[in-house]
């Protein structure tokens, strides 16, 4: 997966998602970065390419958002700490996994919100 498919996949699966809405692109740490325009829905996915032509998307660590996607996927996706899914450049994706875990980023405040 290229960063520009990556890109199009975080857009893809924001336009999809109830509630997320309108995604503001940013640049965080170096890396591409997607958050909900909106306050209060979600968290960002950032796009980190690597020098082997694998990709990473990184997630804010102290969400333990890849803790919840780890339990759901523990075999579809290949997880790296608590920051990131890693994407290799050759085997297959899980892009129905991959989406999901997107998708529970950017709408984590609101579902943090509707637990409360």
């Amino acid at each position: 997966m290229t960063p520009a498919e990556a890109k199009a996949l975080i857009e893809g699966v924001a336009a999809r998602t109830p509630g997320v809405g309108a995604l503001e692109e940013s640049v965080k740490w170096g890396e591409q970065s997607f958050a909900p325009v909106r306050r209060n829905v979600g968290s960002s996915v950032r796009i980190a390419p690597r020098g082997n032509g694998e990709l990473a998307l990184m997630f804010i660590c102290h969400t333990h958002l890849v803790d919840e996607f780890r339990s759901l996927y523990p075999d579809a996706l290949e997880f790296e700490g608590n920051r990131a899914i890693v994407v290799r450049s050759s085997g297959p994706t899980d892009l129905a996994a991959l989406e999901h875990c997107i998708a529970l980023a950017l709408t984590f405040k609101l579902r943090k919100r509707g637990r409360a």
